[in-house]
């Protein structure tokens, strides 16, 4: 028989490299898949930004226009705008097709760390080393940000956004949960710098990561600790970490040139993915399949649960 069996029991990991991407940008300093999964983005320390196709690996544009290390960019929904920021203390939204800077937003006092679309692409949130989070309207002409959240009290390090909710990590350790809704903010402490956040899938929980080598899943109601991940090395870079697509599995970057992937229920580790021998500096989960971006250095790597030869044989047969 050509095809395989079904496998329902035991859900698949990214271990298989499809491919490494040379960026030629200088250092990755980070990768993200956009909204669909099916292209990816690279931010450089060549003051670039750059598009590619993840089926092919191929460079698809160059976004050129700040002015110092790019850390952090986001796609739209729609994959029509780009958004991205840097450390020369502004974000710039991009507009995808042309390659054109649509507004380069300035405000912020120190270099900017993370940013991030709102579902609908209508503002951008954009997290600094000035202990700031900053809205930008991204349909009107105003220079002005339309709210700063200022409660950190040392460098925001990470965002994420989720329909109403904004959650942000900060280097003085603590998580905080934005309801904008409500006008609420809820706070967890953890003793150590936060250098990633993120909600789960089903947005029951929070995932942060922090200096002292540790992954925590935190009920986002309660604020109790559900799991703790460790085993990995992270005392001295701002190293992402994620869930699955389908929040089965815990991924972590490593400073020992790994990926730690743990079973999310049972706190085990899955698997161990070895990438290389440097500090694996970002990595992202593709939204619905089991695929996996990681930057080491100035290449990108793809990760599948399958080989891609595999495939064609079975749909060749």
């Amino acid at each position: 028989m050509a095809f395989p069996q079904p496998r329902p029991q035991a859900p698949q990991l990214p271990q298989h490299l499809l491919r490494t991407i040379d960026c030629q940008q200088g250092a990755v300093r980070a990768v993200r898949f956009n909204a669909d999964g099916n292209y990816l983005l690279s931010c450089g320390s060549d003051k670039s930004l750059k598009l590619w196709s993840v089926s092919r690996g191929t460079l698809l544009k160059t976004y050129s226009g700040h002015g110092y290390e790019v850390l952090d960019a986001d796609s739209s929904y729609d994959n029509s705008q780009l958004c991205s920021c840097s450390s020369d203390k502004t974000v710039i939204l991009w507009d995808v097709a042309t390659g054109q800077v649509t507004r380069k937003l300035r405000g912020h006092a120190g270099k900017v760390n993370c940013v991030q679309f709102n579902e609908e692409a209508t503002v951008i949130l954009s997290g600094s080393i000035d202990g700031t989070v900053r809205c930008w309207d991204t349909r009107s002409r105003r220079y002005e940000p339309i709210q700063v959240l200022d409660e950190a009290r040392d460098s925001v390090s990470s965002i994420k956004v989720a329909q109403h909710e904004l959650l942000t990590g900060s280097v003085d350790g603590r998580v905080r949960r934005y309801d904008l809704r409500m006008g609420q903010l809820h706070v967890d402490f953890i003793s150590s710098p936060i250098t990633c956040v993120c909600f789960s899938q089903d947005g029951q929980c929070t995932l942060s990561s922090s200096l002292d080598s540790a992954v925590r899943l935190l009920d986002k109601s309660t604020g109790e600790m559900l799991g703790e991940y460790t085993g990995h090395k992270m005392k001295g870079y701002k190293l992402d970490c994620c869930l699955s697509s389908k929040d089965t599995h815990v991924l972590s970057c490593s400073e020992d040139g790994h990926v730690y992937c743990w079973d999310l229920v049972e706190g085990s580790l899955s698997l161990k993915l070895p990438v290389g021998k440097a500090v694996v500096q970002s990595l992202s989960f593709h939204p619905t399949e089991t695929c996996l971006l990681t930057a080491m250095e100035g290449r990108v790597q793809v990760w599948a649960s399958e080989p891609e030869e595999a495939d064609e044989d079975a749909m060749a047969t």
